[in-house]
């Protein structure tokens, strides 16, 4: 497994790796990253080259977005160098149409798996990764299902998502990571995290900045307890980090946003008017019941979860690895179905 740039999620995903027995090369621009790195037992390649010249069967790409499109092309141009060798590319980004065209134009679309752990923190950089963070947890694996190969193994254009690779990347999540995933589009996974994620993190901005320019800061300050630390956690960590995903993502974050906006604009409104609220208040309703249960991959006590796994799973928790058995995953997970376990002929969901 090569394993290009060692954050917070590369950084526990190596560790993670190494800790279940897979072997690992792994490089970071940083010169810190890579002697800390290696100071934690890892193999470590001084470039992009030198990783690529170690021709790994699976490269991640661990990369800020903004550098996506940059270090793609440095593993195009090694492929270009090293006939004969096939590794499946992956990134762990968590916005992914902007990185399937950055695939795409590096000549890599065929090789292309997209992968999006749903886990972080606040922190950033290798010594605040730890294996833990990516166990057990869910992911998002995106494929393009209109280009997905045939049952015969043709493949229906050069972009096509290869169902062998997209399997090897099931595996991984749900043997060596002990995850779930959910195979889904592009467009669905980048409005899915626009909601959950992205705009969570601009708000949470917006909360931190609100008291950053008030007169009673410190006051404030003073006074936060559970509801503004938990509603501000996210705006703690590197602005530029999200900064990069919200824009990235603009064309998800943007109008989530504006609905936002409306809301508390009529909200403001309504509280000067002295006219009824309980409409705002009363709309998350549907959702009071289905509090998310995990917390970066964890239980609300901070254990890791880890899913349960039927030793005989019935035939309709079952998708045989045959036909265009991806766009049927995709149709399932975009129901809310998660593989949790790849057979030798079969995926199972629940």
């Amino acid at each position: 497994m090569g394993i290009i740039g060692l954050g917070l999620i590369g950084g526990s995903l190596a560790r993670a790796l190494v800790a279940a027995g897979v072997p690992v090369i792994a490089t970071d621009p940083s010169d810190d990253a890579r002697t800390a790195a290696r100071a934690a037992g890892m193999q470590i390649a001084d470039d992009v080259a030198t990783l690529c010249g170690n021709h790994p069967s699976m490269v991640v790409l661990a990369v800020p977005l903004r550098a996506m499109r940059v270090v793609a092309g440095e593993v195009s141009a090694a492929l270009d160098d090293a006939p004969g060798w096939d590794p499946t590319v992956v990134d762990v980004g968590s916005v992914k149409g902007p990185v399937r065209d950055a695939i795409r134009d590096a000549g890599l679309a065929g090789r292309y798996v997209g992968a999006h752990p749903m886990a972080g923190t606040e922190h950033s950089g290798f010594d605040a990764s730890f294996p833990d963070l990516l166990r057990g947890i869910r992911w998002v694996v995106t494929v393009d299902p209109g280009a997905t190969r045939l049952g015969d193994g043709v493949p229906t254009s050069g972009k096509a998502t290869d169902p062998d690779r997209l399997a090897g990347v099931l595996r991984l999540i749900t043997a060596e990571l002990g995850g779930t995933a959910a195979v889904l589009t592009d467009d669905a996974h980048d409005e899915a995290a626009a909601l959950v994620s992205h705009v969570p993190h601009v708000l949470a901005g917006e909360l931190l900045g609100l008291v950053a320019g008030a007169p009673v800061r410190d006051v404030a300050l003073g006074l936060a307890a559970g509801s503004f630390r938990d509603g501000t956690r996210v705006a703690y960590g590197d602005p530029r980090r999200t900064e990069a995903m919200v824009t990235q993502n603009a064309a998800w974050v943007a109008p989530a946003l504006r609905l936002a906006a409306r809301d508390l604009e009529m909200l403001a409104d309504a509280l000067d008017s002295n006219a009824p609220t309980g409409w705002f208040f009363d709309r998350p309703e549907p959702l009071r019941d289905r509090r998310p249960r995990q917390t970066n991959g964890r239980t609300p006590g901070g254990v890791p979860e880890i899913p349960l796994r039927e030793t005989a799973p019935p035939p309709e928790q079952r998708v045989p690895l045959e036909g265009d058995w991806p766009a049927e995953l995709v149709e399932r997970c975009s129901v809310g179905a998660v593989v949790v376990l790849m057979e030798r002929e079969t995926a199972v969901l629940t």
